[in-house]
């Protein structure tokens, strides 16, 4: 089974935790990847839905995802599609209909079919990462990303939690999951966001 995670559920006793800062690259090491408390690693995407896919079949008990990439998307009331209230920060803006979000909500998209694959014995949570926002002269740590969201959950940083009833920018917008463009609706999950 596999559903989006709940707020409540953001803590180091919920479960095991898989943080992945996911890239969609031919032969480059675009994903960051790390497994509770270990070290992260940059990995191929393959390696990471391998990785990944073989943990989950092994491990104990629920298993935390959190994936850097947009797991909810908004539609204005005219079903055009519209940006989260995190993705806009003062003039910037990170929507999920852009360049590199579209990108990275196609390969979680892959990954999580993969794990619907594998047919998971325990229940999978995810939760969506979201590291953005960074100064011009900050070059993108796939490692530290995964870094910067384990912090989150190792602190109990409720602060750098997002309640996904807050996504909304206007009353009419249409906040769903991500998984629903290939009809399975994961619900919305919170996101966990840190300002790299």
């Amino acid at each position: 089974m596999i559903r989006a995670g709940h707020i409540n559920e953001i803590n180091t006793d919920s479960g095991n935790w898989v943080f992945l800062d996911i890239g969609f690259a031919n032969k480059a090491k675009s994903c960051g990847l790390l497994f509770g408390d270990g070290s992260p690693t940059e990995v191929t995407f393959n390696d990471a839905v391998q990785s990944i896919c073989k943990y989950i079949k092994t491990c104990n008990g629920s298993i935390n995802l959190v994936i850097e990439a947009p797991l909810s998307v908004s539609f204005d009331a005219n079903g055009n599609p519209k940006g989260r209230r995190i993705e806009k920060q003062n003039k910037k803006t990170r929507y999920w209909y852009v360049s590199l979000g579209t990108t990275v909500m196609v390969a979680a998209i892959y990954l999580v079919k993969a794990i619907i694959e594998t047919k998971p014995i325990n229940e999978v949570r995810l939760f969506e990462g979201f590291v953005s926002f960074k100064n011009s002269n900050e070059q993108t740590n796939h490692s530290n990303d995964v870094l910067l969201l384990r912090e989150i959950v190792n602190n109990k940083n409720t602060k750098a939690i997002i309640d996904p009833g807050a996504l909304k920018m206007d009353e009419t917008d249409n906040i769903q999951s991500a998984f629903l463009v290939t009809g399975i609706d994961l619900g919305v999950p919170p996101i966990l966001m840190q300002n790299g």
